[in-house]
């Protein structure tokens, strides 16, 4: 079976489907807050209705981009901060796939930054799980993109002169049609939001809450959260873009001031997706091409469904 035959089959998986044989076991720190994103992760596909065989898990480098070994499933480790350029294509050429993408904050906000803001513009239909513990964690403590002012690291002994990227607001600013930010203190939370973001149509981005209880024993993710769609506090209506960036702007104030504000940000069903937009122009084929050939007297193409009736 592969990434192509697989799509649309009645197979059903289950949980443990997606722990791999090879390396099932996790080697992250104890008390990592990596753990709750591979849990959740795994306990939102089967309810969303896919087999590892159907999925594709991209990760950037960093002890989050362990995940892809940790997770049953079609994976690619890509270098560092590139892991949604290569979700993007798998997307594009297989748009029956369910592709994951999946980065520190370090990767996706730093180093990736670039990409993280035009693969949002572009609204492609993917989910890109965030694992923001506010340090450079496999390098040994660095201080990252999502540190806060005043942090002190190995590369700023006498703490960082630099306000923290504001995550939420930027993927907002970026074209982002599903954000959300939960935490590993809450996994019920944390499965719910994966599920919904994997079922998102477009380019659906989680900020995902991971202590680092190794080299960031300062990380705020620590206190009690406060879910925003339970407080009676915070009234908003997560399609209203105005509504949403003002939610985002107190949520990531209070996170630096002790208070973890969790839940859904900002929701749009109505926009097309990058590959729908492609497609009603005409400048992508409905079905994925498995093979294309032109020149100035011939051109030819072959879908993948054809090829692979040829040899399966």
């Amino acid at each position: 079976m592969t990434a192509f035959t697989a799509i649309d089959t009645d197979e059903q998986a289950e949980k443990d489907d997606f722990t791999p044989g090879v390396e099932p076991q996790p080697t992250w720190c104890p008390g990592c807050g990596d753990f709750a994103v591979l849990k959740a992760l795994k306990g939102a596909m089967p309810e969303v209705g896919r087999t590892p065989e159907e999925t594709l898990l991209v990760t950037g480098i960093g002890c989050s981009g362990k995940l892809s070994s940790y997770f049953e499933s079609y994976g690619y480790h890509a270098i560092h901060g590139r892991s949604l350029p290569v979700a993007r294509a798998a997307k594009l050429t297989n748009p029956g796939l369910e592709v994951i993408a999946a980065g520190g904050d370090g990767d996706g906000y730093g180093i990736g930054g670039n990409h993280f803001m035009h693969t949002a513009r572009e609204n492609h239909d993917m989910t890109y799980i965030v694992f923001n513990n506010e340090i450079f964690g496999l390098t040994k403590g660095q201080t990252s993109p999502t540190s806060p002012k005043g942090h002190k690291s190995k590369t700023q002994p006498s703490g960082s002169a630099k306000d923290p990227v504001r995550p939420l607001t930027l993927s907002l600013a970026s074209g982002a049609s599903y954000i959300a930010r939960t935490a590993a203190t809450n996994p019920r939370q944390a499965q719910e939001i994966v599920k919904e973001a994997i079922e998102h149509d477009g380019f659906a981005h989680i900020d995902f809450l991971t202590q680092c209880p190794t080299w960031n024993k300062d990380a705020k993710e620590y206190v009690p959260y406060t879910d925003i769609q339970q407080d009676d506090e915070f009234d908003f209506d997560v399609t209203d873009r105005r509504e949403a960036a003002d939610m985002m702007y107190e949520a990531e104030n209070r996170l630096y001031e002790g208070e973890v504000l969790t839940g859904r940000f900002y929701r749009d069903e109505d926009r097309l997706t990058y590959g729908e937009e492609k497609r009603k122009t005409g400048e992508m084929p409905a079905d994925p091409l498995a093979e294309r050939y032109f020149d100035e007297d011939a051109e030819w193409a072959r879908t993948a469904d054809e090829l692979l009736g040829r040899h399966t």
